[in-house]
């Protein structure tokens, strides 16, 4: 069995906890049904990276209220790089699976899109 990741990327409008945990649990919910043999069993750990402008709320909380309580969640600030996305949150699962790389559905949304157009116009 490989580790395999999952990307995915998602923007919101303000810095609101509620707006936060909203996009986290939408993003996730979209890479579920992407990724439909995904269970957090086989779930290895997961890493949620938000832009400097998003502080109101850890994104591993809409994770942990999704029921995903046993797996490893750590959260970290982006690099703050010049003209980057702002208020975007990211997500890299490490997914334990005997799938090939190629089956992995990566999921972008929003603004977040244009972070990855060629992983979004192939889907």
């Amino acid at each position: 069995m490989a580790v395999r990741g999952i990307r995915g990327a998602i923007t919101v409008t303000a810095d609101r906890p509620d707006l936060i945990l909203e996009a986290v649990e939408e993003l996730l919910s979209v890479i579920l049904r992407e990724n439909p043999s995904l269970r957090s069993a086989d779930i290895g750990s997961v890493i949620f990276s938000m832009t400097a402008d998003l502080i109101s709320v850890f994104p591993a909380q809409a994770a942990r209220q999704m029921g995903w309580g046993d797996v490893p969640l750590f959260c970290t600030q982006e690099i703050p790089v010049l003209n980057s996305l702002p208020k975007c949150i990211r997500v890299l699962i490490h997914w334990n699976t005997r799938l090939s790389q190629d089956k992995i559905k990566h999921v972008y949304l929003h603004d977040a899109i244009r972070l990855r157009p060629d992983i979004v116009s192939a889907q």
